[in-house]
């Protein structure tokens, strides 16, 4: 499974490994499901490498955001051998938490991580599967600063052009490995 190359681009895989779902989750809407990427040995290791290369040697920690975030932000943690921080929905973590509330259409929402998790200058890596409106990774990049962590940069899988995602980010480097057009 080391070192398979492949023609295909990262893009084509991901249109071939994923699984469109028509009205989900409300009507109108076509949700493109990634679970089977991470059953694919060989998607998972190309969607990982490809969100991780353009970011080598410059982060210390792997950071996902809950939930499927949490897989590759693991996966990329052990491809290059650096550990994981997770940012958790409020009340899942035991200690001391930063705390950050952030917006949503249809109300707000809050995202934590543990404030004694990481050190001040940590460079981290924040993962997620999709960046649409810029809330839940805005929100997790906020947190990151709230440790004094440095945010190295925001990989994802999917970003979801039209909604200003990206905008919410300015400052930081963001790398999608797909635009699909919403």
């Amino acid at each position: 499974m080391l070192g398979v190359t492949t023609s295909e681009s990262i893009s084509d895989l991901l249109d071939r490994l994923s699984k469109i779902v028509p009205d989900y989750p409300q009507p109108g809407i076509s949700f493109k499901d990634l679970t089977p990427v991470f059953a694919d040995p060989v998607g998972l290791r190309r969607m990982v490498d490809e969100l991780i290369a353009p970011f080598e040697g410059q982060f210390d920690i792997v950071a996902g955001l809950e939930a499927r975030g949490f897989v590759l932000a693991a996966a990329a943690a052990y491809a290059s051998g650096k550990g994981m921080l997770t940012i958790r929905k409020a009340g899942k973590l035991p200690r001391e938490v930063y705390r950050d509330e952030y917006t949503l259409e249809y109300g707000t929402s809050c995202l934590e991580v543990h404030r004694d998790e990481i050190a001040p200058g940590t460079r981290v890596l924040i993962l997620d599967d999709v960046l649409a409106t810029g809330g839940t990774v805005g929100s997790s990049v906020r947190l990151i600063e709230k440790t004094g962590a440095v945010v190295a940069g925001v990989g994802v899988v999917l970003e979801l052009d039209g909604l200003d995602g990206r905008g919410k980010l300015a400052g930081h480097r963001v790398h999608s490995l797909q635009v699909v057009h919403s």
